[in-house]
């Protein structure tokens, strides 16, 4: 029963580094940036694999890597003081409707997974009882 918890919490934790990805994806996507620079915000990916890679428990989901997309979008401001030589100022390529979108998928991945949670604990609860 305890692999049942270590499963929906591995994905609660994973879900939650999602939506910690999407919220600073929203945060920073009007930040204007030098998509020369290799510092430069742009859209983060999560990305998840199966199991945990440190105990070897093949159950379960991790965080496999977080990836900048490295993509970005120009608007001619001529008249901006961080713009480049041809006029042009660069800003993160992010959608906010795809991010908000991809939040409330983890969002409500992570309350599937609270769920089971709860109800690993009633199951435990119960079995408790029958002991007793």
């Amino acid at each position: 029963m305890f692999g049942m918890l270590d499963i929906s919490t591995s994905a609660l934790v994973a879900q939650r580094t999602r939506l910690d990805a999407i919220s600073a994806n929203l945060a920073n996507a009007e930040v204007k940036v030098d998509p020369k620079s290799p510092t430069a915000f742009s859209e983060r990916v999560v990305e998840f694999a199966p199991g945990d890679p440190v105990s070897g428990d093949p159950n379960g989901v991790h965080v496999a890597g977080i990836t900048p997309r490295r993509d970005f979008r120009s608007v001619y401001a001529p008249n901006d003081p961080a713009r480049d030589e041809n006029g042009y100022v660069w800003y993160p390529n992010i959608d906010p409707v795809a991010q908000q979108a991809n939040g409330m998928m983890a969002a409500r991945a992570y309350d599937a997974n609270l769920a089971a949670v709860e109800a690993t604990k009633a199951m435990f609860d119960a079995s408790l009882r029958i002991i007793a």
